[in-house]
């Protein structure tokens, strides 16, 4: 280590020493513009000091202590830099003007991670586009230099800061705009809505926000609204989460809250495994600072919904009461893959048209319930002729990008304005809002890492997983597939062999699978208890492979496994279903084999089925390509009717 980074360490660690020698209450001028000069946040000397952030934040301003703005030297010092990037600094002098205009911050998404991605900055960078158009400055605080939102010519400024409680606050007290916009950049930025000034929140209120995240309000304004939910509850230990499991029974769906992209969420399916997830849960585990068990912060417990469909809605409120329906998403995999990992498909392939009707009713009563001022997202699970409502979040969410590019109509942008007070009726008439156009299907499909990680278990569950997406669309859903699948890497064989390792409660369809494999002229391989299941109807495998754990060193004398024939070439594309505990160490070891050797691996029976739907309904000249504008560029009459 270099003495010099070990020297600037001594110093912080020194004066953090003599800040807690000093105290709060005999504070100087000149002891806090040291202190923040050196890097200490309002927070860290919160904790130092068993103070309140907010105590912190009066107390430097009394004393004269308020940050200033320098601008990013873009030119090198050659020339006067006039990029409107900013940073703040605790010099004397600030770089940046006060204008008279009509300004409104937007709150960005921050590092991208998986769960938080560039589709939240998609929203923002869409949100500044409208802003502008409609006369207003736009400032953006974002800390992520590789998104489009801090290109130069995205907004009329950029402050490149942390999305923190104190810096955000300073960024407003310098700017003094009439609104804040939160709600488009993720969880991130929602969760300082309670932080900001009420008045300057645009859109959904804080308190409408947090009803929605809040266990206990959100499932009194369900039984007001009669809208069926899971069975679950909240829990701060274990006492409380084998209390509701004794209720509910396993398996049980046990997640955090306030997080996003399913961050250490786990189906549970006894006593024991959920044991670990609360001790997992209690401590920082895969949360990191994040982690730890409170009132404020409890554990959510649900009954799982096995074999559900899962679908999603994203819909915008104005101030009127006017709700546009802007998309109804069928995820393609079952209950229990993340939202985010999971393909899905505009409009619904399977769905009756009477569940779809109910979901939409359903979705207007909720925004109207968290009076919702702009886009919410509510995710469904269908069973039967029963829909429960699973979560509302009454912000943008990953989804909006892709129901814009589907159907046509700017969700980011619309939802902008109605934040400000624009009405859907006004955006009509501006024309800014068209009425989508139909006769086409759209898939996303999520983009999965582990080809760069293949000694990771490829199977999908409730944490997501996926760090990216991409769009096939088409005049059927089979080629919409088809063109998700190509797009994200998939490769969908045309001919060779498939591999079948199937859970009991999927033979039924995967001998559905198994026969339109065979149909397109693919050849079957299976486990025995698969084999012998499509055996059983009149579906005979081509070759039994043995469970791993039967086999000898590859090259040696011994039964044949999945793992071999992977390594060998001689498989094409595999399914293997994993379910609750079962399965998994012979299933891990085949899906790790296909990451390896880039054999592309289905983990549910329906990424099967829809797979198999996209091969037969391809055509041997490959998928048919035409642009947006031409999918979007007749509209019809009449516009659907608000709900």
């Amino acid at each position: 280590i270099d003495p010099w980074f070990l020297d600037q360490m001594s110093m912080i660690v020194e004066e953090r020493a003599e800040l807690a020698s000093i105290g709060f209450d005999a504070m100087t001028k000149r002891a806090w513009r040291r202190a923040k000069r050196l890097g200490f946040s309002d927070g860290q000397l919160a904790h130092l000091w068993e103070r309140s952030e907010s105590e912190i934040r009066v107390a430097r301003e009394a004393a004269g202590v308020i940050p200033t703005y320098k601008t990013v030297d873009t030119c090198s010092a050659e020339f006067v830099a006039e990029t409107p990037y900013h940073y703040s600094t605790y010099e004397d002098e600030s770089e940046v003007r006060s204008s008279t205009g009509r300004k409104v911050v937007i709150l960005g998404s921050g590092p991208n991670r998986i769960g938080q991605g560039i589709e939240f900055d998609y929203c923002c960078v869409h949100a500044s586009f409208a802003l502008r158009e409609a006369g207003f400055e736009t400032i953006m605080v974002n800390c992520n230099p590789e998104t489009v939102s801090t290109d130069y010519d995205t907004s009329d400024r950029l402050y490149f800061e942390p999305l923190t409680q104190e810096d955000v606050l300073n960024v407003i007290a310098a700017e003094q705009p009439e609104a804040v916009i939160v709600s488009l950049g993720g969880q991130t930025p929602l969760k300082l809505s309670g932080l900001i000034p009420v008045e300057l929140v645009a859109g959904t209120s804080p308190d409408s926000i947090d009803a929605a995240e809040d266990r206990e309000r959100w499932n009194t304004i369900c039984d007001e609204l009669r809208i069926p939910q899971p069975p679950g509850g909240t829990a701060v230990d274990l006492e409380q989460a084998l209390a509701i499991t004794d209720d509910i029974g396993f398996p049980v769906l046990v997640r955090p809250s306030y997080v996003l992209g399913g961050r250490a969420m786990q189906i549970v399916h006894d006593r024991n495994h959920l044991a670990r997830a609360m001790d997992e849960l209690a401590g920082f585990g895969s949360l990191g600072k994040e982690g730890g068990l409170s009132a404020e912060r409890p554990v959510l417990i649900d009954q799982f919904l096995a074999d559900a469909t899962e679908v999603d809605v994203d819909a915008i409120r104005d101030h009127t009461g006017e709700v546009l329906i802007g998309g109804v998403m069928e995820h393609v995999e079952e209950a229990g893959v993340h939202s985010g990992d999971s393909a899905c498909a505009i409009p619904p392939p399977t769905l009756p048209s009477w569940v779809v009707e109910v979901i939409e009713s359903y979705t207007a009563a909720i925004a109207k319930r968290l009076d919702v001022r702009g886009l919410i997202n509510v995710q469904y699970a269908v069973i039967g002729t029963t829909v429960y409502v699973i979560e509302a979040n009454p912000r943008a969410s990953r989804t909006v990008p892709f129901v814009a590019k589907a159907t046509g109509v700017p969700l980011a942008k619309v939802a902008t304005r109605v934040m400000l007070g624009a009405t859907l009726a006004e955006l009509r008439d501006e024309g800014l809002l068209s009425p989508p156009v139909g006769g086409h299907v759209a898939v996303k499909e999520a983009v999965l890492p582990f080809n760069r990680f293949p000694e990771v278990d490829p199977a999908l569950g409730p944490e997501m997983r996926s760090t990216g997406e991409v769009m096939g669309i088409a005049d059927t859903f089979g080629r919409a597939f088809y063109k998700a699948e190509v797009a994200a890497g998939t490769f969908l064989p045309t001919e060779g062999t498939v591999f079948l390792s199937l859970a009991e409660p999927d033979k039924p369809a995967g001998l559905v699978v198994a026969q339109r494999f065979r149909a397109l002229g693919l050849g079957i391989v299976a486990t025995e208890g698969t084999a012998a299941y499509l055996a059983a109807f009149d579906a005979p495998v081509d070759q039994v492979v043995a469970k791993v754990q039967e086999s000898v060193p590859h090259g040696g004398v011994g039964r044949v496994t999945a793992v071999d024939l992977i390594a060998d070439g001689k498989i094409s594309f595999v399914v293997n279903t994993p379910r609750g505990k079962l399965g998994r160490s012979d299933g891990e070891a085949i899906r790790k084999a296909a990451s390896l050797h880039r054999v592309s691996c289905v983990t549910t029976v329906d990424a099967a089925l829809a797979a198999v739907q996209g091969l037969a309904e391809n055509d041997g000249d490959g998928p048919t390509v035409k642009t947006l504008q031409e999918y979007h560029g007749q509209r019809r009459d009449p516009e659907p009717a608000a709900t």
